[in-house]
């Protein structure tokens, strides 16, 4: 497998088409780490993605609710279908959300940028799994579909 960059990391993201594409088949995204503070990227992110006709749901156990929507504690928590889980934690906290995006039956799972973790990545893969490691989900949306 290709190294990402010059780290040496083994991963590869997919490629603009394929992102381009897996995002215009989803619907339902839930954002680990969402904030209701609007200075953080996480909320001007979920808020993009909501003008943009997905369905938010913010997974914050310090947050009640966040864009009129609960915010859960946990993936498992929620009831609705996830499509994709956007991750806006530490690199260390990764692998756990991976496979509890997993066990629920995502689509895939989306780190942000700096968010890196090669072993959720390769994780989240062998299970099938979209995914995407170091990029800003803003920056790939507008950037590919605006």
């Amino acid at each position: 497998m290709p190294t990402y960059g010059n780290s040496g990391g083994g991963w590869k993201n997919p490629s603009p088409d394929q992102i381009k594409k897996f995002l215009q088949s989803i619907k339902t995204i839930a954002i680990v780490g969402l904030s209701s503070n609007p200075a953080r990227a996480s909320h001007r992110i979920g808020s993009y993605l909501m003008e943009k006709g997905y369905k938010v749901i913010p997974v914050n156990p310090n947050e009640a609710e966040i864009f009129g929507e609960k915010s859960y504690s946990d993936l498992k928590s929620i009831s609705d279908k996830i499509d994709l889980v956007d991750v806006f934690r530490k690199g260390e906290a990764a692998l756990g959300i991976t496979e509890e995006a997993i066990s629920i039956g995502a689509r895939g799972v989306w780190l942000q940028e700096t968010v890196v973790s090669p072993e959720a990545f390769f994780k989240g893969e062998e299970a099938g799994l979209f995914m995407v490691m170091d990029r800003c989900i803003y920056k790939e949306h507008s950037l590919l579909i605006g």
